[in-house]
């Protein structure tokens, strides 16, 4: 008989563990979700918009994609991979920016992962020392904990809807002179929204004339983590533009942040990748192999060749921006149509990725005194769930919420919409 140990071990005890460990909060989102769970595993049929994910019933990778890694397979590509990826990878992710992007960058500039949050972490780990300055705007994902993580002292850019929740330069500027690491991310996750050109330059000029001073003070360069794993989904006008592209220069100072888990709806394939200076990026490289977040051999043999289907890659994202647009269109024009009719709700319209932001302007009004409460009333009488922007390191009860579209069909959202209605008008008529 096996030893039961489960009542011998302490389930929470802070004296187990380190500082960092007993400081780093836990995810909001995944905390929502498991409330969604527990939720459907009661039979109650919920509109599920919390998860930055996709469904494989609704976005199902690409078919050469699937087909290439069970052939990868097969072929006993199973061992290690090399530290910084497979060379046909990298070599097709350059081809890929070069043709995509108009960036040419040399094979020591670009290192491949376990999907992009490694990336992350490597930029984080590679550059900062305990201490170090990072600027990150809020809402944004992740940037609080990572910064936790690596004991660095986080300058926090609180961002207004009327600017697209993007930052301006205007609001950066007093704070490049101290910090690191800049990191912004476009399309924007969690508002699905993207930065302009005109802005994107602007904050790249400043970046480049603070590094110019550095130089010549003998100081370390300000870094730009760029985080564009939404690129290839924006929608309407709004083109998706990179730093190198609007100021050169930025080349020496220009992390990108990539991958395929949103282009290619393959966020469980786990295949992402760096692309910057060879002199950061090589040392990233290192920091990445002692943790052993490589991607696995057989999924970077399938997507290299992916990216190199260009006809097949190309039908793949046209047909995928078609379906996160129809859904994104759908429940902004139902939120447009609520708020003509008067209800306190406003939508901003799609740029980018698989979100959208909306507002529910309703603290204060029926007893809910913080976003929450709203979040708890929709789930409770529409059975629609979001994810308010406190998840995304804003503090203020604003009312604004993510919505994600990637795991939800239309017939959910036409279902949906009119609920939220009519759980908005009766919310009112409680007052």
């Amino acid at each position: 008989m096996a030893l039961d140990l489960t009542p011998l071990l302490p389930k929470r005890d802070d004296t187990y563990v380190g500082t960092m460990a007993r400081g780093l909060v836990g995810s909001e989102i995944l905390r929502i979700a498991a409330e969604i769970r527990e939720l459907a595993a009661q039979g109650r049929k919920v509109c599920n918009l919390t998860v930055g994910d996709f469904s494989p019933r609704e976005f199902p990778i690409p078919a050469t994609l699937n087909q290439g890694i069970a052939a990868a397979l097969q072929a006993g590509e199973t061992n290690y991979p090399p530290s910084d990826g497979v060379l046909d990878l990298r070599q097709s992710v350059q081809r890929f920016y070069e043709r995509a992007l108009g960036l040419k960058y040399p094979l020591e500039g670009i290192v491949i992962a376990g999907g992009a949050r490694p990336i992350i972490y490597g930029t984080y780990r590679t550059l900062l020392d305990e201490g170090d300055t990072v600027i990150y705007p809020v809402p944004s994902w992740n940037n609080n904990h990572y910064s936790h993580m690596m004991g660095a002292k986080g300058t926090v850019v609180v961002t207004e809807a009327d600017h697209g929740f993007m930052p301006t330069v205007e609001q950066l500027t007093p704070h490049l002179s101290s910090a690191r690491l800049l990191c912004l991310c476009s399309p924007l996750n969690p508002t699905g929204t993207m930065i302009s050109p005109e802005a994107l330059k602007a904050i790249c000029e400043r970046i480049v004339a603070e590094n110019r001073g550095r130089k010549e003070r003998g100081q370390r360069p300000l870094i730009l983590m760029y985080d564009q794993i939404y690129w290839t989904l924006n929608f309407g006008r709004v083109k998706h533009v990179t730093p190198v592209e609007l100021v050169p220069e930025m080349a020496h100072y220009t992390v990108f942040v990539d991958g395929i888990s949103k282009s290619f709806a393959a966020t469980g394939v786990r295949v992402g990748w760096g692309i910057g200076p060879p002199a950061i990026i090589s040392r990233m490289r290192d920091v990445i192999g002692h943790v052993g977040a490589w991607a696995p051999k057989a999924e970077q043999i399938a997507v290299g060749r992916s990216l190199d289907d260009l006809q097949g890659t190309a039908a793949f994202m046209e047909t995928m921006k078609h379906r996160v647009d129809e859904r994104l269109e759908a429940l902004y024009q139902g939120f447009a149509k609520m708020r003509e009719a008067g209800l306190p709700v406003r939508a901003i319209a799609p740029q980018g990725a698989i979100y959208l932001s909306v507002q529910f302007d309703l603290v204060g009004k029926a007893g809910l005194k913080s976003n929450d409460d709203i979040r708890k009333l929709l789930l409770e009488k529409a059975s629609f769930a979001v994810v308010p922007f406190q998840a995304f390191g804003l503090k203020d009860d604003t009312g604004w919420f993510r919505l994600s579209v990637g795991a939800v069909s239309m017939a959910e959202i036409r279902e949906a919409l009119p609920r939220v209605e009519t759980t908005l008008r009766a919310t009112l008529a409680g007052a």
